[in-house]
């Protein structure tokens, strides 16, 4: 499935390199790119198909960021809202939080946190369509705010980048059985050595789990499962 964003940003520059962001993320699509305020309303009341994310910006010159985020809740109710901006005043953010925004990233914003939150995204929007009622469990599951680390670029090892890993992530969350790096691989478009070594660093981040396969006959194979 594929998730569509609608972008909210004066600033023509970071209103691009936001599309690029969303654009190297699979399973997401830029659905426009809106400078102020009366053209992304018009463009929400246009569509017939209403965006799954909206990335907004606090500061756009026809209104206020978070006048513009009440208004939207108002009247769409059923689109994600992430603040995307340079506002830090603790006031500002928890007038965002009480508007329900999915997360708050605060500029300058490195391509890793908006990796995370794309894939916290998926992967709440997956569960929740999966199931018709969830118990406690299952809803810790999904929304795992509170268990979340940051992820940026320092944390990770020369030569693991964020964007692969991400994909890696993903293609292995989207099966129910273990792969081996080669089926992982062939599934994601990289090379069998490129998933093996982020497999082996997820397994080191206590993301995903080895194991050896027996089989019948021939060496075990080492397989992957996300935990």
């Amino acid at each position: 499935m594929e998730y569509s964003v609608l972008i909210i940003e004066d600033d023509f520059r970071v209103a691009d390199i936001n599309r690029q962001f969303i654009e190297q993320t699979e399973g997401f699509a830029v659905a426009a790119i809106c400078h102020n305020a009366a053209d992304s309303l018009t463009f929400l009341e246009s569509t017939s198909d209403l965006p799954d994310l909206v990335l907004l910006d606090a500061y756009i010159p026809d209104v206020n960021g978070l006048e513009l985020l009440w208004e939207i809740r108002r009247r769409y109710r059923s689109m994600d809202i992430v603040m995307l901006t340079a506002a830090k005043e603790v006031e500002t953010i928890q007038e965002a939080l009480r508007g329900g925004v999915f997360d708050y990233l605060i500029k300058p914003i490195e391509s890793a946190r908006v990796s995370q939150m794309l894939q916290r995204f998926q992967q709440e929007r997956r569960m929740l369509q999966e199931y018709s009622e969830l118990d406690q469990a299952q809803l810790d599951q999904a929304l795992m705010r509170s268990q979340v680390a940051p992820i940026t670029d320092e944390r990770l090892p020369k030569g693991i980048d964020p964007l692969t890993l991400s994909r890696i992530n993903e293609g292995l969350k989207e099966f129910t059985q273990p792969q081996t790096a080669s089926s992982l691989a062939q599934h994601t478009g990289v090379s069998r050595s490129t998933a093996r070594r982020y497999l082996e660093f997820l397994v080191t981040q206590g993301a995903v789990k080895a194991e050896l396969d027996y089989g019948e006959v021939g060496r075990p194979e080492r397989k992957y499962r996300c935990l």
